[in-house]
């Protein structure tokens, strides 16, 4: 449980750190990092930022600030990131050097530590900012964060996957896992929302305000996910069933459009497998349905399919990553494949897809539910809150 993690957390973090210093000389003398000009005061300043709280924002906030943006707005936000950025991304090393199963020992695991170690470092030597020109030369390093940290996902599920072939996990060990996994990538997806929300507020777009697109079709990008999810389809099965689109087709909400973007192209992934492996040889493939409504407190999409259902005993595990009932998906950190990024996934055998999905649905105060008759189909519910008052669900 969460209280006994908690517990076991305390008791082993003086060995942890230790562990850390040992593995900083390491990084030091094989990477060349920057961790060297802190030297043995690194695991002093990862505690000691690691016992802060983290301060959760808002989309409102989000909103609000960015309508007017000035050379002072930008200030501000560049002082804000400088001061929160090294708390989120230090209770992450302490935790990535703690995890249960030897995970903490694998090499990937290894390197995303380092990229947050090596981020760290780097914003506790910057001054704070105070001028135009310092923030023009933060926000140039959070440029060089966000494309450090681009390949955590891919990677630490590589390591993740590489335990469990070593070494073989059953239900109840993946859900101690998918708690840790939980906490990180919801860590993960506020880093980079608050570094994306930053740069992007240096490159005005018409009708965004940074990443929020205000008038956001949530039918539009739907439709470009769908049409996503169907190259692939065709890819793997050279053939893909029909999606229909109903409801409130004209609706726009003020969202991010990329984590929408991700969330149903994940979801009709899904359902078209589940219909070609279902009826991949009849002459008729069912529709996939998306249906749109506007409700007053969510705006709600439901992906429905007729791809045979779930049974309700792997119900619950769907939540649970690396859990797949498709072909293990090989995963290359090291390619340019655009399926490395944030919003992109390969078609099936990963287990990502669902409980990333949910996750970037919370993070502004939605939920991801999935209901399924076996023997029939599955229907997906996806709720987008329209109020905006919601703050980040920090670990």
């Amino acid at each position: 449980t969460q209280s006994t993690w908690g517990n076991k957390r305390s008791i082993q973090l003086g060995r942890h750190l230790r562990q850390l210093e040992s593995y900083i000389c390491t990084c030091d003398v094989m990477n060349g990092s920057m961790i060297s000009r802190l030297g043995t005061t690194v695991h002093d300043e990862i505690l000691r930022f690691a016992a802060r709280p983290a301060t959760s924002v808002t989309l409102k906030q989000l909103l609000e600030f960015g309508q007017n943006v000035k050379n002072d707005s930008l200030i501000q936000s560049a002082q804000f990131l400088h001061n929160e950025l090294p708390v989120r991304l230090a209770r992450r090393v302490v935790e990535l050097d703690e995890l249960p199963y030897g995970l903490s020992g694998m090499p990937q695991v290894q390197r995303v530590k380092d990229w947050y170690l090596n981020s760290f470092t780097e914003l506790r030597e910057m001054i704070r900012p105070t001028s135009h020109a310092d923030e023009e030369i933060f926000t140039e390093v959070m440029k060089g964060i966000r494309s450090r940290h681009s390949n955590v996902v891919p990677t630490l599920a590589s390591g993740v996957n590489e335990l469990k072939r070593l070494k073989g996990f059953d239900f109840d060990q993946l859900a101690s896992l998918n708690e840790f996994l939980d906490r990180f990538y919801m860590s993960r997806i506020g880093i980079r929302m608050l570094i994306g929300h930053h740069v992007a507020l240096h490159e005005p777009r018409p009708g965004f305000i940074g990443l929020i697109d205000t008038k956001c079709s949530a039918v539009g990008v739907a439709e470009d996910a769908v049409n996503a999810a169907r190259n692939l389809c065709l890819r793997s099965y050279a053939d893909a069933p029909d999606v229909g689109f109903y409801g409130c087709k004209d609706m726009l909400i003020e969202y991010h459009p990329g984590h929408l973007f991700h969330m149903v192209f994940e979801l009709v992934k899904n359902s078209m497998r589940a219909v070609m492996e279902t009826h991949g040889k009849s002459d008729r493939l069912p529709e996939v349905k998306v249906i749109v409504a506007e409700g007053v407190e969510d705006t709600c999409i439901k992906i429905s399919d007729e791809g045979g259902g779930i049974p309700r005993s792997g119900q619950p595990r769907i939540w649970t990553y690396l859990y797949t009932t498709a072909q293990a998906a090989n995963v290359d950190t090291e390619s340019d494949s655009p399926y490395h990024t944030d919003f992109n996934a390969p078609l099936a055998g990963f287990g990502y897809g669902l409980p990333l999905s949910r996750l970037y649905a919370r993070y502004f105060g939605g939920d991801l539910h999935v209901i399924s008759m076996e023997g029939y189909g599955t229907d997906a519910y996806l709720y987008l809150s329209r109020l905006q008052d919601h703050e980040e669900p920090l670990p």
